[in-house]
């Protein structure tokens, strides 16, 4: 494969839509390789452009707009990076001759809960909570009541787990309701699940190219509010269990077909597997494998775009902590501690130009050669050294 330098004519380029601090690291990835970048988002100052060779600022649900940087700056491959985004762009874009990673109806799918679920379940047949989508409170009672308490409400389209809660009664049922409501994204439908009595839940990363498939170690993670805090790999599970979990992975994907790399989440409970969601781009929770892999999942985004090998090492044991801002502020800043930084542990600073309470600001990121529950551990105890 020839390697272009960027900003000339001949160069490979990679358009961002969406430009938070995953994207970021596919920016630094694919700079690595002489890839000329473009940085796509909704406000100034993404982390992504910040290190990208060109950035846009538009109206990231315009499909005009979207449209507009596409064709003005040609490029090779369109990585969507969030899900705040204009579908029928990328659908546009596909009819251009452009390639949409993974693809535009994949992108679609797994964007709104509802199409992924229906498409997981009934078109695959992948084992899920049972569930049911409701547009009215009275709706939402009755599956509530149907499914039984606690259970899981979520909008069908929201970023970084806004909305989601768990109804433990049916008192809670108007809570539930008004954060699904007030969450960012599509809020006019909501799913409501069954809540499965797993006892672990995990990230599968699962990278494919047109020749390959193939796999990060387990991750396992705790979420507050839908989103993610802690992450650690691998996740000590049965070799049934992984088994399922590769096999569940591996349908989903090549369901979704093109190429790239898809974070699977999945609910494991003794040796029994269930699919939750698949994003078509890197993970939250994969963050982690900055420290414990020789090619990140960033690193196998870029290769798996390009077509080339998916091998990698896996160094060992490790964890991250994700930090988010305490208060509201225009000029945000990061205290840490010299102590966060030591031969087995990192501090990674997104450089997000505003900041407001929960916010995810930074990461730490700790290694263990060995044992993955005293990376967690360390990560516990560092990300207590920092503030803002």
């Amino acid at each position: 494969m020839k390697f272009p330098a960027p900003l000339k004519s001949n160069s490979s380029k990679i358009l961002l839509l969406g430009s938070g601090e995953l994207g970021k690291e596919v920016i630094i990835e694919a700079q690595r390789l002489g890839i000329e970048t473009i940085a796509v988002d909704s406000y100034v100052n993404a982390p992504a452009s910040l290190v990208a060779n060109k950035s846009y600022v538009i109206n990231m649900k315009n499909k005009n707009e979207v449209l507009e940087v596409i064709k003005r700056e040609k490029p090779d491959f369109i990585l969507p990076e969030i899900e705040a985004i204009s579908i029928d762009a990328l659908f546009a874009a596909e009819e251009m001759g452009f390639c949409v990673i993974p693809n535009a109806e994949a992108v679609n799918k797994t964007m709104n809960r509802k199409n992924i679920r229906k498409f997981a379940a009934e078109d695959l047949g992948l084992k899920t909570s049972k569930y049911f989508f409701v547009k009215t409170y009275e709706e939402l009672v009755k599956a509530a009541d149907t499914l039984g308490y606690p259970c899981v409400i979520k909008p069908v389209m929201s970023s970084s787990g806004h909305g989601q809660s768990v109804a433990r009664s049916k008192e809670d049922l108007t809570k539930s309701w008004e954060m699904a409501k007030e969450a960012r994204g599509d809020a006019s439908e909501l799913i409501v699940e069954e809540f499965i009595k797993f006892d672990y839940e995990i990230t599968l990363l699962t990278v494919r190219n047109q020749l390959e498939t193939t796999f990060c170690e387990p991750i396992g993670h705790i979420q507050k509010d839908g989103d993610y805090i802690f992450s650690w790999q691998p996740m000590q599970m049965s070799q049934i269990a992984l088994e399922k979990s590769k096999d569940i992975a591996k349908k989903i994907t090549d369901g979704l077909g093109g190429r790239g790399l898809f974070g699977v989440e999945l609910f494991v409970s003794g040796d029994e597997v269930y699919f939750s969601e698949v994003s078509p781009r890197p993970h939250d929770t994969g963050m982690v494998t900055m420290i414990t892999q020789s090619q990140s999942e960033f690193a196998l985004h870029v290769r798996a775009v390009l077509g080339l090998p998916l091998d990698f090492i896996t160094y060992g044991a490790g964890a991250s902590a994700a930090y988010k801002a305490k208060g509201d502020t225009f000029i945000p800043v990061i205290e840490a501690d010299a102590g966060v930084f030591t031969k087995t542990s990192f501090l990674r600073v997104f450089g997000k130009p505003q900041s407001h309470v929960g916010r995810r600001m930074a990461v730490v990121l700790t290694f263990d050669k060995d044992d993955s529950s005293k990376a967690l551990e360390q990560a516990r105890e560092l990300i207590g050294k920092i503030t803002d």
